[in-house]
């Protein structure tokens, strides 16, 4: 085979091509692989004294091993990442809700298309004044942010991109890669 021993590649199959494995965290015996596991260690898990372990990219996508500019460094075999958080108050922005109000008497009790108004509208029921809430139609004040209440879910956010399930397939049989 003239494939390089240890290279990872994508594959449409629904099977590894001979001398490719799987990239599923497979625990091979180092007896079987042993210019394999001189090449991969125990960096993806086995004992290293008789096992060793092939990446497993099952549902994950690789990332280059470094540090780019600004960016957090990375090393070989760290997995990382979530499928999805749920965010809490502190992942959001800082930000307000303002409720706008007026300040000017209340002209009606229909809220229909209005505003919250300064003054109650006093409505007669059998004798009896009742105030109720009342409403103007031009904005003019804000209500205190206490005057809001909270609201939410806690559903959690998916973090994957659009993707397509696909096959990484090793080479576990090939030539040794020399180092230049």
């Amino acid at each position: 085979m003239d494939e390089l021993l240890a290279t990872i590649k994508l594959f449409a199959g629904n099977f590894a091509p001979r001398g490719f494995m799987l990239c599923q965290g497979q625990i091979l015996p180092i007896s079987q692989y042993t210019a394999l596991f001189s090449l991969l260690g125990t960096t993806y898990g086995g004992d290293g004294r008789t096992t060793f372990a092939l990446p497993n990219l099952s549902s994950r996508a690789p990332i280059g091993q470094g540090q780019g500019p600004g960016l957090s460094r990375i090393n070989l075999g760290q997995a990382g990442g979530a499928e999805q958080i749920t965010l809490t108050i502190p992942n959001l922005p800082n930000h307000t809700h303002p409720v706008n109000v007026s300040s000017s008497d209340g002209t009606t009790n229909v809220p229909t298309d209005k505003v919250l108004a300064s003054t109650s509208v006093v409505v007669e029921r059998g004798g009896d004044a009742v105030p109720v809430l009342s409403y103007g139609s031009t904005p003019n004040a804000q209500l205190a942010a206490t005057a809001l209440g909270s609201t939410g879910g806690n559903i959690p956010v998916q973090l994957r991109n659009p993707f397509l399930g696909l096959n990484y397939i090793i080479c576990v049989q090939g030539i040794f890669p020399s180092r230049n």
